[in-house]
């Protein structure tokens, strides 16, 4: 179980998504400064109690129009071997010390975690609360047999990031969220698997849209 901290993060997990956020593909502020408000996301357990997991639901207003975009991230105590190119950066927390948080997406520990939850396996945890779970995160599972838990990144565009397993199932992380018409929100046609979340928009209604699609 995860325990949540009242305590600081020099810097902020927002500050660190502000120097981050306008290198990625999916960005689609203007300029190189993203106006962002933490607008909702879910946390997962990692059975070991080592990393920290995190789904943040990042709100932009700097655009033309609002953008929400979904970050997983991963807070570990110690640099992560070979994910130099996943790390947004270090911050500075008042129990744990330095952690390095890392787009979790190259998180092996995120991935399996995901995995899990669509097939029903652990329950998404509210965002801010220990020992609470999230009942806004919907989860649907329709594949024969088990989801290989080794993936990789293999595409990461506009709208979302594509990982891929070596028999070819295709976790795709909607990176530009959009609320869905339906609720409880359905999986996508052709999928066999997803997990919906919900965000507040900037006008203070409640969004529930997909996160997650397995294919």
């Amino acid at each position: 179980m995860a325990v949540i901290h009242r305590t600081t993060l020099k810097p902020t997990k927002l500050e660190l998504l502000a120097s981050w956020l306008p290198s990625r593909p999916w960005y689609a502020g203007e300029g190189d400064e993203p106006q962002l408000t933490k607008a909702g996301g879910f946390r997962l357990d990692d059975p070991d109690g080592e990393v920290g997991i995190e789904f943040m639901v990042a709100g932009d207003a700097s655009g033309a129009e609002p953008a929400d975009y979904l970050v997983p991230l991963t807070y570990r105590g110690a640099p992560l071997d070979g994910a130099e190119h996943a790390l947004i950066g270090t911050t500075e927390h008042g129990v744990l010390g330095r952690r390095w948080v890392y787009d979790g997406c190259h998180d092996p520990v995120l991935v399996e975690q995901v995995t899990a939850l669509i097939e029903g396996r652990v329950q998404a945890q509210a965002q801010s609360i220990t020992d609470t779970p999230d009942r806004e995160v919907v989860r649907s599972f329709t594949r024969t047999g088990p989801v290989p838990t080794a993936f990789a990144v293999r595409a990461d565009t506009a709208e979302h990031t594509d990982l891929v397993a070596p028999d070819g199932t295709v976790l795709r992380l909607l990176r530009v969220l959009r609320p869905a018409a339906e609720r409880p929100v359905p999986a996508p046609p052709g999928a066999t698997g997803h997990v919906a979340g919900a965000w507040d928009l900037p006008d203070g209604t409640r969004a529930q849209g997909v996160f997650f699609v397995l294919r």
